[in-house]
């Protein structure tokens, strides 16, 4: 087993990831995806959360070094950015990313863009700035380089590509002179295509973040049934991954933290950033404890062979890329 996360501090030197002064590194990403009204909470999670529930998480967050805050315009309904521009906390910072509409580029789409999410956000900025999909890659970053250097964008990311893609995003912006920041893709225990054909290795060959949605798929890695639609998507694929629940569940025991966590720190041995989504404050009462937490290599190498038995995936590593062949906005 490659640990990447030895490799990453091998090769760290103080100016890999902090590219502005209002930069921070950070090992875990708090998701705000399900951050939205009831009716979203609801289908999406089963339940819904109170706007007062996720202010206090969030402010347990940030007291707890977690600052940094991953959102999209479309997340929650549209909500997620507008709760974080009217909870108003000065030390979050913020990701963020433009969707292409359409394969077809329009002039001025990314600044136009970035400037609703500046008007939800109430800020000047945003810390991070992601291409959602590799959509016309070349124009979209270059708008994203000119709002850089205005110091509307505090780093740059490609999101949703393939090892090829962010060669070349890299390729673009190192002409800029301006550093590719980091790479956000699906992975987890059972997802683990973007490790098996080289992206995350080259992520740390070029000092790359890379960053990891849907760690838990969707409620998959928690050991137990997901609630709402998920319920009806997912209740068989639980059945066949009961074998790795099982030894998801004795490492767990050994360090006194849940299947979900397991999960999460898998992700954290390996190296890799997890966005992990958070809308109540036991949520960071675990990411605290698992910010302490690596896994030894023969736990890892368990945890990997018997995720490979059980042959179950739930979303591949690059479903949304049929939804840009489709021109679908995310």
């Amino acid at each position: 087993m490659t640990n990447f996360a030895s490799t990453i501090m091998k090769n760290k030197t103080k100016d890999n990831f902090f590219y502005k002064p209002n930069m921070t590194d950070t090992t875990i990403i708090i998701g705000t995806n399900s951050w939205g009204g009831s009716l979203y909470s609801k289908i999406l999670r089963g339940s819904s959360v109170s706007k007062e529930t996720i202010k206090q998480t969030a402010e347990l967050a940030i007291n707890n070094g977690f600052i940094m805050f991953d959102t999209a315009r479309n997340y929650g309904f549209g909500k997620s950015q507008k709760l974080i521009g009217e909870f108003a906390l000065p030390e979050m910072k913020i990701s963020t990313k433009f969707t292409p509409f359409s394969k077809k580029y329009k002039p001025g789409q990314v600044r136009k863009s970035l400037e609703k999410d500046l008007k939800d956000f109430n800020r000047k900025f945003v810390d991070i700035y992601w291409l959602h999909l590799p959509m016309s890659i070349e124009e979209n970053l270059m708008e994203m380089a000119i709002l850089y250097r205005e110091g509307k964008i505090g780093a740059i990311g490609i999101s949703n590509c393939n090892l090829e893609e962010a060669k070349l995003a890299k390729e673009i912006l190192d002409r800029e002179q301006i550093p590719l920041y980091g790479i956000q893709n699906h992975y987890s225990l059972i997802e683990r295509t973007w490790e098996q054909n080289g992206l995350v290795e080259w992520c740390v060959n070029n000092n790359i973040k890379f960053w990891a949605w849907a760690v838990l798929e969707e409620g998959m890695l928690t050991g137990s049934t997901p609630s709402g639609v998920m319920s009806l998507i997912y209740r068989r694929r639980t059945k066949k991954l009961q074998p790795l629940y099982k030894v998801m569940g004795d490492i767990g025991e050994r360090y006194g933290i849940s299947t979900a966590q397991v999960a999460i720190v898998y992700c954290l041995t390996k190296g890799i950033t997890p966005v992990c989504g958070c809308r109540k404050p036991y949520h960071i009462e675990q990411l605290i404890q698992d910010s302490a937490i690596r896994f030894t290599d023969d736990e890892i190498k368990i945890l990997e062979t018997t995720a490979q038995q059980c042959g179950v995936t739930v979303m591949k590593a690059d479903m949304f890329r049929f939804m840009s062949n489709l021109s679908i906005w995310l």
